[in-house]
């Protein structure tokens, strides 16, 4: 009996064997289910919070890289002023300060400039028999979609004889073909009604999917000439008013002399001279990459150290319950000691109960953290990115927790007076 208590004789000292130890941790553990399972939740709800969350902040990280690079991080952006009304903006792209003559311009005096492609953007009712939807309309050239790097999967993008004769011809994105003609459904040489005006379908765009709020597939494309003409009429003096340009270099390298060179022809276009302000303006699609990925990034480590915090509540909670167990057998402190139990191995055994509750309570914060991520990954449609260094990391921290919480409930149970020990109730 004695032996598989792990006591021993003063006169026949031994030393414990480890299993033995971690056993008895084991046995004890296990006859107190309710009070090991609670002192385990918080580790547990500290893990699985530290992994998921990195792994969603990672996914999240990677999922908005992964957009962005889909529309080039070799693309610049140019967009019109911003229109007033009373004082307050309409936003950037509400005025008519940029034309597609700039964009031709673009095109033919910038060198770093490869694709140029100029867009106006609408909002609109579009109805096929019984179904409407609002959606986004573009009217693009034939440019735009090598510089978004979106092509048609199914029909034709226009020609350039109709975007010559402002054709009234549409290619559908694929959310707006599942809302009006439902899934799966052939949409070539249908006609839609765009704000009254007929359109003949004839294509549909490869799906990019969401970036944030926006759905990148609720759009319709149709030539910029029959935007204009029949669904803005705003030209401008010096040619047609456009919302933006697009400007794709060669690559990545290029871009901060395409933008130079962007930015001086359209000053000295629109006759800007410093110090007057510029009626346009001109973002890099790799500086929102870069921009977006600081920003998940300082949110991610942001909700990691949260979760840090409820480990370390979890800490606190194996301390408390270690403590109160130390109270609750006294008595049997008191036995073990009175059959030759030494300190260390009082020591010895409240330690390994502490850091057993740990490691599993480690383990199975780790299954749940992946689990968890796994999830949120498949419901809300982005990469499943589980970091080798965060589960390291967040099983080095339950053993580390268990060991420091165990400590001072431990040394508290190893210097119990035997003789007190056996008085108590």
């Amino acid at each position: 009996m004695f032996k598989f208590l792990g006591f021993y004789k003063k006169n026949n000292t031994r030393t414990v064997p480890l299993w033995e130890i971690l056993s008895m941790a084991a046995e004890t553990l296990w006859s107190n289910k309710l009070r090991t399972g609670l002192t385990m939740l918080g580790v547990i709800i500290g893990i699985s919070s530290v992994i998921a969350i990195t792994s969603v902040g990672q996914g999240v990280q990677k999922g908005v890289e992964q957009q962005i690079q889909g529309l080039g991080t070799n693309v610049l952006q140019i967009l019109a002023g911003a229109a007033r009304s009373g004082n307050i903006s309409q936003g950037l792209g509400s005025s008519s300060t940029l034309t597609w003559e700039d964009a031709k311009a673009i095109a033919t005096q910038a060198p770093s400039a490869q694709i140029v492609s100029a867009y106006l953007q609408r909002n609109a009712q579009v109805v096929y028999e019984g179904q409407n939807t609002s959606t986004t309309i573009y009217g693009t050239d034939l440019n735009y979609p090598e510089a978004r790097n979106t092509y048609p999967q199914q029909g034709r993008y226009f020609t350039q004889d109709e975007l010559d004769t402002s054709a009234q011809v549409a290619v559908l994105g694929p959310t707006v073909l599942r809302t009006l003609f439902g899934q799966g459904a052939n949409p070539i040489d249908e006609t839609i009604r765009i704000r009254g005006e007929a359109y003949r379908v004839i294509g549909v765009m490869e799906p990019k999917g969401s970036q944030g709020p926006f759905d990148r597939d609720d759009q319709i494309f149709i030539p910029l000439t029959s935007m204009s003409a029949r669904l803005v009429g705003n030209n401008a003096l010096t040619g047609i008013s456009v919302n933006g340009i697009l400007v794709k270099a060669a690559n990545q390298e290029q871009l901060e002399a395409a933008q130079f060179q962007v930015t001086n022809l359209l000053r000295l276009r629109h006759n800007i001279y410093p110090p007057q302000v510029d009626d346009f303006r001109v973002t890099n699609q790799a500086d929102i990459v870069s921009t977006l990925t600081n920003v998940v990034g300082l949110f991610t480590i942001m909700v990691v150290a949260i979760a840090g915090i409820s480990l370390v509540v979890g800490g606190i909670g194996i301390a408390n319950i270690m403590l109160v167990s130390v109270v609750e057998r006294t008595r049997e402190i008191g036995i073990r000691k009175a059959v030759g139990a030494t300190n260390s191995a009082i020591l010895n055994q409240f330690l390994a109960e502490a850091i057993v509750i740990s490691i599993v309570g480690g383990i199975i914060g780790m299954v749940s953290g992946v689990a968890i991520a796994f999830g949120a990954a498949s419901i809300f449609k982005f990469p499943f990115v589980i970091s080798l260094i965060s589960v390291i990391v967040g099983f080095g921290l339950s053993l580390t927790v268990g060991l420091i919480a165990g400590v001072i409930p431990a040394r508290n149970a190893a210097k119990l007076d035997p003789i007190t020990a056996l008085r108590s109730d």
